[in-house]
């Protein structure tokens, strides 16, 4: 089968590295791909934002199955498009994406499901969230709604910081994405991440990670894309990994499935360890980066085939 991933940072570089091993691959391509791909799959300059210029890649190739790395060409909605010529794509539809890209839409489904997550309310005004404020206390969580390549999200320790947070976002630091604000609960306890493969109506564990998001050393300063990572992380026992997928993965699915909009591709849940148990802090509907280098490399057993397998 020809392969084509699209993508261009060190989670494509693992993907392909991995991919590059089944022998069910008969040619591999990476869009636009880097120097170290170059090593594993053939490299060709592409704008992966553009949907069009995906498909004519594909049909010109004779591509079997497209593998996303990364999540803005599935919020586009690319596997809509290459479905609607036929071609095989590995990750959520444009509907089913939108557990990435909006946090509305996620507690949406968290409320449906029953799954465990901070308390939040939403605001499309500035003075309606600053007012908001002097009803809780800090620290308080600001988040944009949309999209922000993983730095959209203000732990204020105090309500100035937050205030300057809300004020920010609506002035247009994290573009359309600021345009609605999410304000939550903060939660205290360890972050973890935990990664599922899906097909739509079932989904099978591949193991949990931990990532350092914040810049600075000791976990200080504003927060990444993503500074390092380990897997699997100690702070998450088997009853633990088996709670999350009975209780907040395979709930999300269910509730998915019953709204006509499926999901089927890697479905990675960021988590809050509390003390109450994992709370969901945010779906992400792609392999992490930097989570997918560490799960990558301690996969024994095919990953094509799975890919396949769920996409089938």
């Amino acid at each position: 089968m020809k392969v084509l991933v699209l993508g261009s940072g060190a989670r494509e570089h693992a993907m392909c590295w991995s991919l590059a091993n089944s022998p069910l691959i008969t040619k591999l391509i990476c869009a636009p791909g880097n120097p170290g791909i170059k090593k594993e799959a053939e490299c060709i300059d592409l704008n992966i934002n553009n949907n069009e210029d995906i498909v004519s890649l594909a049909l010109k190739e004779e591509i079997d199955l497209v593998i996303p790395g990364p999540e803005i060409p599935l919020v586009n909605g690319i596997i809509n498009d290459l479905n609607k010529v036929n071609i095989k794509a590995f990750g959520p539809s444009k509907e089913a994406s939108q557990l990435e890209g909006s946090k509305k839409f996620t507690k949406e489904i968290c409320k449906a499901a029953n799954i465990p997550t901070a308390n939040y309310e939403f605001f499309t005004n500035q003075e309606d969230a600053i007012h908001y404020l002097k009803s809780i206390n800090a620290p308080i969580v600001i988040k944009a709604d949309g999209l922000a390549a993983g730095k959209g999200v203000i732990i204020a320790k105090n309500k100035d910081e937050a205030i300057l947070a809300i004020k920010n976002s609506f002035k247009g630091v994290f573009g359309e994405a600021g345009k609605t604000v999410l304000i939550e609960e903060y939660l205290e306890g360890i972050e973890a991440s935990y990664f599922a493969l899906c097909d739509g109506k079932n989904a099978i564990p591949l193991t949990n990670a931990q990532d350092h998001k914040r810049v600075g050393d000791g976990d200080t300063g504003p927060n990444t894309g993503g500074m390092g990572a380990f897997s699997p992380t100690p702070n998450l026992s088997e009853e633990d990994n088996e709670h999350i997928l009975n209780n907040i993965i395979k709930p999300t699915l269910a509730v998915m499935h019953e709204r006509g909009t499926p999901f089927q591709g890697i479905l990675y849940a960021g988590l809050m360890l509390t003390n109450e148990g994992p709370k969901l802090i945010e779906y992400n509907v792609r392999f992490g980066d930097p989570e997918c280098q560490v799960i990558l490399s301690r996969i024994k057993s095919n990953l094509f085939e799975a890919i396949l397998a769920a996409v089938d």
